[in-house]
């Protein structure tokens, strides 16, 4: 029988960082996306994770001034626990 020697097996190689995921809300669902993503991102995962919503809605963050804010797919968001996104239909 012969023996196989593992000890060197995936030497030099790392495991894909995963970034970590923040609990955000759309449309009052949860859903988890990392800390830096876009607009389309959380579209994308919202969907992903079973939010029925479309790509080509409008985006908004609910504010805690009370005001929403537009966010296009392109546009870079930092997300932390319970940020709340609305999707719109129109403006």
């Amino acid at each position: 029988m012969e023996s196989t020697d593992i000890s060197h097996a995936g030497h030099g190689q790392h495991p894909p960082v995963v970034p970590p995921l923040v609990a955000i809300n759309v449309n009052e669902r949860p859903v988890q996306v990392p800390h830096e993503t876009t607009g389309l991102g959380i579209k994308e995962a919202a969907i992903a994770q079973g939010v029925p919503i479309k790509l080509d809605f409008i985006l908004s963050e609910e504010r805690p001034n009370g005001q929403d804010k537009i966010i296009g797919d392109n546009d870079d968001v930092k997300v932390h626990h319970g940020t709340r996104f609305l999707e719109r239909r129109s403006l």
